[in-house]
């Protein structure tokens, strides 16, 4: 089975360059696709929502350096009355 997880990893300004450009050694579906993100109004987050079998196939669509920085939370739609 595939499930939903959304990956949310939080950095300090000064790192945000390295969060950026760890993706240049990683083949991940995640490069060059956008993700919401408060880097430009100064919060320093990163979510990404992805399919997989379990939270570490999750995390293993991120850098090593992002992963470890990253928490993958199981999600679902739900429907609002």
């Amino acid at each position: 089975h595939m499930f939903r997880y959304l990956l949310h990893q939080r950095h300090e300004q000064p790192e945000c360059g390295v969060a950026f450009a760890s993706f240049k050694g990683h083949d991940s579906p995640l490069r060059h696709q956008t993700a919401l993100g408060t880097c430009v109004s100064g919060g320093h987050e990163i979510w990404w929502t992805v399919e997989a079998a379990s939270e570490a196939d999750a995390l293993a669509f991120l850098p090593f350096y992002i992963a470890q920085r990253t928490t993958a939370t199981r999600v679902s739609e739900v429907e609002i009355p």
